[in-house]
């Protein structure tokens, strides 16, 4: 299964049997509270709303929309909210968890708390999804938003926690491209001599259900014509589900590139914990949001 643009991922999350609950931290925003009741029409998530109440009722009353009693927990407080939302995900009471109106590190801080929090012992990464105009399918540039200067380790544990996340999507062997500006393995350039290391590792088998190829330029690994004209082989060229980025800045630059320049939708989450974790910033749009809450009820449920 590959996917080709953000329409087949939400008729994917449509199909599920049963919608996946989605606890949201701080809930007193407009625009998470609209893609919570888009993902709840469209029979892909079920919204359980943790914050401020009567912020919550009044954007609700604004919207003509109402949520059961139940699913509203009545805390202000920001860090309260962030540790009940995280509570519910640890009782079962939801699937995934979303960030509302509250700073990321406040979330962050109740995911990874070593007693009550949903780390699973590993690092956890940023996963962006993208559908580009010019691009034949949904496209996955990673890190950009978590790890910032990766080790060797670190870039193969981003690896597999973006390839065990599109697998529970409904993937079946992503291609990676690590990415760096030439295509050949040079001493002189640390990263392509980690891309050159990762691309060993997968074919020892040390990273698995993947096609890891690297050092790869990002045009050869987008453009086969490109990658044919300087006689560039691979089964991951011109093909690439993700792109692995040397580092946070080159990963950050990449996803805004695609996104503002090149006209790209968007949609990300916080993978390598106990759940999906939708962690889009304070200015994304209500649209971000809901893709961003289906690609999260989708691996939620894999």
């Amino acid at each position: 299964m590959v996917y080709r643009t953000f329409q087949e991922l939400i008729l994917a999350a449509k199909s599920k049997p049963h919608m996946a609950r989605m606890a949201v931290a701080a809930a007193g925003d407009e625009h998470t509270i609209q893609a919570a009741l888009k993902a709840r029409e469209e029979g892909i998530a079920i919204p359980v709303l943790v914050g401020d109440k009567a912020a919550i009722d009044s954007i609700l009353s604004a919207l003509g929309q109402s949520i059961p009693t139940e699913d509203i927990y009545d805390i202000a407080d920001p860090i309260q909210a962030a540790r009940k939302a995280v509570e519910l995900v640890r009782t079962g009471t939801a699937h995934f968890l979303m960030k509302g109106l509250l700073d990321t590190s406040v979330l962050l801080k109740a995911v990874v708390d070593k007693d009550h929090g949903l780390g699973k012992g590993g690092i956890m990464s940023h996963f962006t999804i993208f559908e580009v105009p010019s691009y034949h399918k949904l496209l996955v540039p990673v890190d950009g938003g978590m790890v910032t200067y990766p080790t060797l380790e670190q870039k193969k544990c981003i690896i597999e926690n973006t390839v065990n996340t599109m697998r529970d999507m409904g993937y079946d062997c992503p291609k990676v491209g690590v990415v760096t500006c030439v295509e050949k393995l040079n001493p002189k350039m640390p990263e392509t001599v980690d891309a050159d290391a990762l691309k060993q590792m997968n074919l020892r088998g040390e990273i698995t259900d993947c096609i890891v190829e690297g050092p790869i330029s990002y045009d050869c690994a987008v453009s086969r014509e490109i990658a044919e004209h300087k006689g560039f082989k691979s089964p991951c060229a011109g093909d690439c589900d993700i792109l692995r980025a040397p580092n946070i800045h080159a990963g950050n630059i990449m996803g805004k590139m695609l996104a503002v320049t090149c006209g790209a939708t968007m949609a990300g989450f916080i993978v390598g914990a106990r759940c999906p974790i939708v962690m889009t910033s304070r200015g994304a749009t209500a649209e971000e949001k809901y893709l961003s809450i289906v690609i999260s009820a989708l691996a939620a449920q894999q």
